[in-house]
């Protein structure tokens, strides 16, 4: 294994795409990605001492990144007055998938039948910018978890302690992305004979 270059003039040109690209999924805007980047960078630099190389360079600059992402979502309050937003939008939310009488799927949101070939179609580039779309175009509070759980795999205790969650206000975040994100990948992908 070749030794790792700490050199911080290296940086940007050897992990300055790899965290852009890890920050704009996480994010959705680019410009903000590019000041998280910016932030990770001059962190590391002022700890740079601290960095033992028990890990790679890239995998320190990732989770110094990681970091730097939660901080941003805390600091817009994103989450802030959750468990009043998951009560005053939970008719409405329910009624769009279930119906209200007898709690089955309302027939035009129903869960399609995605194609033996799906699989293959997450790996697409095409795939991952729906799929990119379709999570940000979910409500901003649901954003931050979906990407906690799904994207970094995030236990559910540690995304409650670093969001601010209850447990039930969790559940039910998650439980309502995971229908948004499928709705949407049904829309924009599966059942639009986008599937190859």
């Amino acid at each position: 294994m070749a030794l790792q270059s700490t050199d911080p003039s290296c940086w940007v040109k050897d992990h300055g795409d790899i965290l852009f690209s890890y920050c704009v999924v996480r994010i959705g805007n680019k410009e903000i990605a590019e000041d998280l980047v910016q932030e990770t960078f001059l962190s590391a630099l002022k700890s740079l001492h601290t960095f033992k190389s028990q890990s790679s360079l890239q995998t320190w600059l990732v989770a110094i990144l990681k970091n730097k992402i939660t901080d941003y979502y805390r600091k817009k309050d994103v989450l802030k007055d959750t468990q009043s937003y998951l009560s005053n939008t939970e008719s409405e939310f329910s009624d769009h998938f279930f119906n209200p009488s007898d709690g089955h799927w309302v027939r035009e949101v129903m869960p399609g039948d995605w194609s033996t070939s799906a699989d293959q179609d997450v790996n697409s580039k095409e795939f991952d910018q729906i799929l990119q779309a379709c999570i940000h175009k979910m409500p901003g509070k649901l954003i931050p978890v979906f990407i906690s759980k799904f994207f970094d795999e995030e236990d559910s205790e540690t995304i409650c302690k670093d969001h601010g969650l209850s447990s039930s206000n969790y559940w039910v975040i998650i439980h309502r992305a995971k229908l948004l994100v499928r709705s949407c990948l049904e829309k924009n992908w599966f059942l639009t004979g986008n599937v190859k």
